[in-house]
C-alpha cells in the first residue's frame, strides 16, 4: 500500500467511483499504470471539529485500512475514505461492516 499525499492525486480520484456511508464517503478510482499496489488517502474537513477530532477520525480509519484493504481493496486503485462526524462515534465493528460493504459496491461496479 501507498499513501496518497498531494492534492492532485485526491482530486484524480475525485472522478471515480463514490459510495456514500453514514461515517464516510470512499471514493476508487483505478489508475491504470500497471501498478498493483493500492493507495490510501484520508481526508477529513474543518466543518467535522478541531484537529484532535480530525486526527481521531483518520487514525481510525487508518486501523480500518490496515485490516480491510490487503484482501478486500481494490489493486491498482487509489481508496480515499472522506470522514463524516459520524465516524468519530461509530462503533468499529460497524464501521469495518460499512467500508466492507462499501467496498463490496466499488467492486460491483468496477466488475472485479
Amino acid at each position: 500500500m501507498r499513501g496518497l499525499r498531494q492534492r492532485s492525486e485526491f482530486l484524480a480520484a475525485n472522478g471515480g467511483k463514490r459510495v456514500a456511508m453514514p461515517a464516510f464517503v470512499l471514493l476508487v478510482r483505478p489508475r491504470g499504470d500497471g501498478d498493483e499496489a493500492l493507495g490510501m488517502g484520508f481526508t477529513v474537513t474543518k466543518k467535522i471539529g478541531n484537529a484532535v477530532i480530525r486526527n481521531r477520525i483518520k487514525r481510525r480509519f487508518r486501523a480500518l485500512a490496515r485490516t480491510l484493504y490487503p484482501q478486500d481493496g481494490v489493486a491498482g486503485a487509489d481508496h480515499i475514505l472522506i470522514g463524516r462526524s459520524a465516524a468519530l462515534t461509530r462503533e468499529h465493528a460497524d464501521l469495518v461492516h460499512d467500508l466492507r460493504k462499501a467496498l463490496g459496491r466499488i467492486r460491483r461496479d468496477l466488475g472485479r
